[in-house]
C-alpha cells in the first residue's frame, strides 16, 4: 500500500472552519486600507535570487539560511520563493516606473516562504499583509503607518498589543556606531554564542537583537545607536514621536530594536504582544529610503510595514472574536424529475435577485432534505415537488421563525416575498 501523502512540514492547509477567520480578517484589512487611500498590488511569488541578496543583505539569517532557492532547469536562472514582500514591491515600482508618476500607497496580501523550524506563529509558508509608501520623506507618513496599526487592532477587537519604536539613523551614523559596537563586543568575544561570533564583523547590529538569555546583560550595556544620531535624524525621530503623542498613542523607545533586514534607516517599529509566546511580534516595519536606488531606481524615500496573518488570526481566535457562521438565505428542496429540472432555474432566478441559495443535490426524501435545510442555517426553505412544478409554483417556509405560515407562491413571486420578509425582520430588530 502506498504511503498517504501529506502537506510539507510547516506549510499548512486552511480548512473551511479556519478559513472563516481568514475571510473576516482579509475583509477587515481591505476596508481598513481603503480608508487610508492604499491600492492593491500583486507581485510574483518567485523572484530572481539576486533581488533578495541585494535588498535584504547577504549576511542575514534570511539569505544565509532560510530562503527556498533553486536553479531553473530550463534556463539556469537562480530563483527564490519570496521570503518577504518589500523587495518584490520595490522591484515592481522600479520596473513599471510607478514612483516617477506620483507618490504611491500600495498594499499586498500573500504567501511568503522561509525554511526555518516550524513553531507556533512561525511557519515555512506564511502569509503577510504588506503596506508600502513611496515618495514621502517626512516623519508624518512614518507616524501614520504606525497609527494605522492601532486602528486595525481596534477594528479586529484586539487588545494587549504594544508599540515599540527606534531610529536607526542614516548610513554614516550607523557606520560610526558599528565601529564602536565592534570594539565593545570584542572585549566580550569569549562570551558570545556562535551566532554572535559569526556576526561580529559582518552584521554586529543583529547581535543586539539576540534572544539568547546569556547575552542580555552584554547587549544592554552596549553602545546605543541613538547616541550616534545627528541633528536631522533626531529631528525626524522626534517628529514621529510628536505625532504619536498628539494622537494619544502610547509607545516605548527600544534602543535594541534593529529589525532583521539591512535596508532600514531612520524609523523602525514593532507591534508586540505577550499572548503568542516567544513569537510576539505581529507587525513590524520602518523607513527604507535607500532601497529603491540600491535596486537600480532613482533615489526615492520609502517606508512600510508587514504583519503576520497567522499570528493575528491566532489572536482573533484566542480573543473569542469568532466570525459569524456563513449561511445561505435559501435552501432549495426538490423531489421528482420535473421538480429537479425546475429547481435549477428557480435557484438561478433567486441568485439573480441577490439571494444566496444552496440547491440540494444528491436526492433523498423531503424529510431528509428538510433536515439538511435546517442544518444549513438558511433562513428559508423553498420546496418544489412535481405538483408545484406543474403549476410553476413553490412552497416558501421560514426556518428560523415560529408561527410563520408556510406559503405557496408563484415562482416569480418568491424573491420579492423573501426580501420583503428579511427587511421586515431587520426593522423589527
Amino acid at each position: 500500500m502506498s504511503q498517504t501523502l501529506q502537506a510539507v512540514r510547516g506549510m499548512n492547509d486552511v480548512l473551511p472552519e479556519e478559513a472563516a477567520f481568514w475571510e473576516l480578517f482579509e475583509d477587515t484589512v481591505r476596508t481598513w486600507l481603503k480608508g487610508y487611500g492604499y491600492k492593491p498590488i500583486r507581485m510574483p511569488i518567485v523572484e530572481p535570487t539576486p533581488l533578495f541578496k541585494r535588498a535584504i543583505g547577504e549576511v542575514t539569517d534570511i539569505v544565509e539560511k532560510e530562503m527556498y532557492s533553486f536553479i531553473d532547469g530550463l534556463n539556469g536562472e537562480a530563483l527564490t520563493l519570496r521570503p518577504e514582500g518589500t523587495a518584490g514591491c520595490v522591484r515592481a515600482v522600479i520596473e513599471h516606473n510607478l514612483a516617477a508618476r506620483q507618490t504611491q500607497r500600495l498594499y499586498y496580501i500573500g504567501q511568503m516562504f522561509r525554511h526555518e523550524r516550524p513553531q507556533k506563529g512561525r511557519y515555512r509558508q506564511f502569509h503577510q499583509v504588506g503596506v508600502e509608501t513611496f515618495g514621502i520623506a517626512g516623519p508624518d507618513i512614518d507616524a501614520e503607518l504606525i497609527l494605522m496599526g492601532a486602528r486595525l487592532w481596534a477594528d479586529l477587537g484586539l487588545d494587549g498589543i504594544e508599540l515599540q519604536i527606534n531610529s536607526l539613523g542614516q548610513p554614516a551614523e550607523r557606520a560610526e556606531h558599528r565601529a564602536a559596537l565592534i570594539a565593545y563586543l570584542e572585549q566580550h568575544v569569549d562570551l558570545l554564542d556562535e551566532d554572535g561570533k559569526r556576526r561580529l564583523y559582518t552584521n554586529p547590529l543583529r547581535i543586539l537583537d539576540t534572544k539568547n538569555p546569556a547575552l542580555q546583560d552584554i547587549c544592554a550595556a552596549a553602545p546605543k545607536l541613538i547616541d550616534f544620531l545627528g541633528a536631522e535624524s533626531l529631528a525626524h525621530f522626534e517628529g514621529v514621536q510628536q505625532v504619536l503623542r498628539d494622537a494619544g498613542q502610547p509607545f516605548t523607545i527600544n534602543p535594541r530594536l534593529v529589525r532583521g533586514l539591512d535596508y532600514y534607516n531612520l524609523t523602525v517599529f514593532e507591534w508586540v504582544t505577550d499572548k503568542l509566546g516567544a513569537q510576539g511580534t505581529v507587525c513590524a516595519g520602518g523607513r527604507y529610503d535607500g532601497l529603491v536606488e540600491q535596486l537600480g531606481g532613482k533615489p526615492t524615500p520609502a517606508c512600510g510595514f508587514a504583519m503576520g496573518v497567522e499570528r493575528l488570526i491566532a489572536l482573533i481566535r484566542d480573543s473569542g472574536g469568532a466570525p459569524a457562521e456563513p449561511a445561505p438565505d435559501v435552501y432549495l428542496v426538490h423531489q421528482g424529475e420535473a421538480a429537479g429540472r425546475m429547481a435549477f432555474r428557480v435557484a438561478e432566478g433567486l441568485r439573480d435577485q441577490g439571494l444566496d441559495v444552496l440547491l440540494h443535490c444528491g436526492g433523498g426524501s423531503f424529510k431528509s432534505q428538510m433536515k439538511k435545510a435546517d442544518g444549513s442555517g438558511a433562513a428559508f426553505a423553498v420546496i418544489i415537488g412535481d405538483e408545484e412544478a406543474s403549476t410553476g409554483e413553490a412552497q416558501l417556509k421560514a426556518l428560523r421563525e415560529e408561527g410563520v405560515a408556510q406559503r405557496r407562491l408563484k415562482v416569480d413571486e418568491l424573491a420579492e416575498a423573501i426580501i420583503d420578509h428579511m427587511i421586515d425582520s431587520d426593522e423589527e430588530e
